[in-house]
């Protein structure tokens, strides 16, 4: 079985408080026949719809294939948190691809973040930009390092945009005992995220992009000088193939799967929480702290907390999902001791070896980005954006992204789950130790 039909309904949104909160678009008709296109994009992810709406802007034919609804994965799943800057630290991509080549991972950062609230701005208010991510921290020398990599930025970037923290100041954001320390980044901010998906697919589909939803890719192969893409009751002749499938890449490209492995994270909303919102929350920024097994959380609209933690690796999620994250949630915040919970739901993210995505050129005609490590909402939707214009001839940016550390996963198809779950435990022995 796929991890494509591993967990839910087929055709349906999980049993989210995203999905109960947000209108969908369409739906969008199934591919059939066999049609042609300049571009033909797999996933209706963030990657694959901002490639989509930037490519029907720009004038080309596109058609994109989706295997269930758009948004569905981990675009329409995740803690809608928003940051301008790669898993890796600049000190870090300085001293490994040298300043000039860092300096570009810094500017494509920045104007990925800008990217999504134009694009809020224009096709999905819904989305509720909040400004403001609290990156906490439990022990006291993660927040002095954490403190000093914010001095940097600002000494070599001129990034004035973070607040550093003393467990005090951490106090005032977040109503909780655990942390020592934290910076705030008022650049970053937080969204709904299936929202803004469903404002990327309706905007793809009235700038002229054919969108088809419940469409699997089976296929991908060379056909008389195009791409095929081939699907159950369809086929795809392009120019070109754009993926954007992420943690669901199984068997359409083995040099993108041996680098981007799919994890399993898992997320609940509270009931409205009413005036105990302000004592959980004082300030409505979003948090992820420093835990390896991170935990990550924010106040919805309508005074929800949402809150992520736990994973795992495999096919199935967990029967009881609430339970899974309720031990973190209450282990932060002890006065929601037996707080209802109303949705738990599970989705599959791609990381990489390095936590840096991954993009490359798996087969001639094709493109691919992916393997966010939990950075997806503002890279992969500049990933869409860089990867079109790509098409267009600009590859710079491309190519410098392509530049990025993303070797093979150890142990191969087969042995690399076991590996990484092994890794996995020793750190979350770790974090319950507060080694």
């Amino acid at each position: 079985m796929k991890l494509l039909h591993a967990n839910g309904k087929r055709g349906a949104h999980t049993t989210s408080w995203y999905a109960a909160s947000a209108e969908a678009p369409g739906p969008f008709e199934p591919l059939k026949g066999e049609v042609r296109a300049d571009v033909a994009v797999v996933g209706g992810g963030f990657t694959g719809l901002s490639a989509a709406l930037h490519l029907a802007r720009a004038g080309a034919k596109v058609v994109l294939v989706e295997a269930q609804r758009v948004g569905w994965g981990a675009s329409g799943r995740n803690g809608g948190q928003v940051a301008p800057a790669l898993n890796m630290h600049q000190d870090v991509l300085e001293a490994r691809l040298g300043r000039p080549a860092a300096e570009g991972y810094w500017r494509i950062g920045q104007e990925a973040v800008a990217l999504v609230r134009a694009l809020l701005d224009e096709l999905a208010p819904e989305a509720d930009w909040q400004p403001g991510v609290l990156h906490s921290f439990w022990q006291q020398g993660e927040a002095e390092e954490a403190a000093q990599y914010a001095a940097f930025l600002r000494r070599e970037y001129g990034y004035e945009s973070q607040e550093v923290l003393d467990a005090g100041g951490v106090r005032r954001f977040i109503g909780t005992e655990v942390y020592k320390g934290g910076v705030v980044d008022w650049t970053a901010g937080h969204i709904h995220p299936l929202a803004f998906a469903f404002g990327l697919a309706r905007g793809a589909s009235e700038a002229g992009a054919d969108l088809h939803e419940m469409s699997e890719v089976h296929r991908i192969a060379p056909e008389g000088g195009k791409v095929l893409v081939a699907t159950d009751r369809g086929r795809v002749l392009a120019d070109q193939v754009i993926l954007g499938c992420n943690g669901y890449m199984e068997g359409l490209a083995p040099k993108v799967q041996a680098r981007v492995m799919p994890i399993n994270n898992y997320m609940v909303a509270t009931e409205p929480l009413g005036d105990r919102a302000a004592e959980v929350m004082p300030r409505n920024v979003a948090v992820a702290d420093s835990k390896f097994i991170i935990n990550y959380y924010r106040l919805s609209a309508d005074r929800r907390l949402i809150f992520g933690g736990g994973e795992s690796y495999g096919y199935r999620f967990p029967q009881d999902i609430a339970g899974k994250v309720r031990v973190p949630l209450e282990r932060i915040f002890p006065q929601l001791e037996g707080v209802k919970i109303t949705h738990g739901w599970g989705g599959t993210l791609g990381i990489t070896v390095k936590r840096v995505p991954l993009f490359m050129r798996p087969a001639p005609g094709v493109m691919s980005a992916g393997g966010y490590s939990g950075h997806g909402v503002a890279l992969a939707t500049k990933a869409g954006e860089i990867m079109a214009r790509a098409v267009g001839g600009d590859e710079d940016d491309f190519e410098l992204m392509a530049r990025l550390p993303c070797p093979p996963f150890p142990g191969g198809p087969l042995l690399r789950t076991p590996i990484t779950t092994a890794a996995m435990m020793w750190y979350g022995l770790r974090d319950r130790l507060g080694i």
